[in-house]
């Protein structure tokens, strides 16, 4: 697992208040070994605590992936574009488990539209997001080829969706700077590339 840091402490400023601010994620330490629960806001505000999460990248038969833009009401990230949803899992879900609730929740994609959900790859990252606060996760990753690429995204969730050569939108990122891609995401694919 690597470890990748980037930006300046927001510390100093007051955390927003949001719907999911009264919820809790799993604190773990650098190889992801559980450390308790700690409050979602209190992981994304300060200096952070290193959490649990994990980003699937959703890819259709022809091996487009599917970039979701996240909305204008996130807390973090609003706007940008993931690769293709992300979030945490909670203390009674595994990775997968937490993965296809969020593929069903924020694109109304079921378990019936592919076969297999693998788990990737794994790394730590830390990065600043303006003066609204900070992710510190121990990030999983991963992948899935929908069968049936029927979608109903949540617009609470999900502004918009773009399907992008995968192996283009690596080689040439200088091309798609204007969709402002989520950290994680491009560590990702970096990582992805790199295997």
């Amino acid at each position: 697992m690597s470890t990748d840091h980037n930006g300046e402490s927001n510390a100093d400023q007051p955390a927003q208040t949001h719907d999911n601010a009264a919820e809790d994620v799993i604190a773990v330490s650098s190889d992801n070994s559980h450390e308790g629960l700690v409050n979602r806001l209190d992981a994304h505000t300060g200096d952070g605590i290193r959490h649990r999460a994990f980003t699937c990248l959703v890819f259709d038969s022809t091996g487009h992936l599917l970039l979701a833009q996240r909305a204008p009401t996130k807390r973090l990230w609003d706007t940008h574009w993931d690769g293709t949803v992300a979030s945490h899992p909670t203390e009674e879900q595994t990775q997968r488990e937490a993965t296809r609730q969020r593929l069903d929740d924020e694109l109304g994609v079921t378990p019936d539209q592919y076969d297999t959900l693998r788990v990737t790859d794994q790394f730590e990252y830390k990065r600043y997001y303006e003066n609204a606060g900070i992710e510190w996760e121990v990030c999983a990753v991963l992948q899935v080829t929908l069968d049936d690429i029927t979608l109903d995204p949540d617009e609470s969730e999900i502004a918009g969706l773009l399907w992008v050569e995968y192996e283009h939108l690596h080689e040439h990122p200088e091309w798609y700077r204007q969709l402002r891609l989520c950290p994680w995401f491009e560590i990702a694919m970096r990582r992805d590339f790199q295997q």
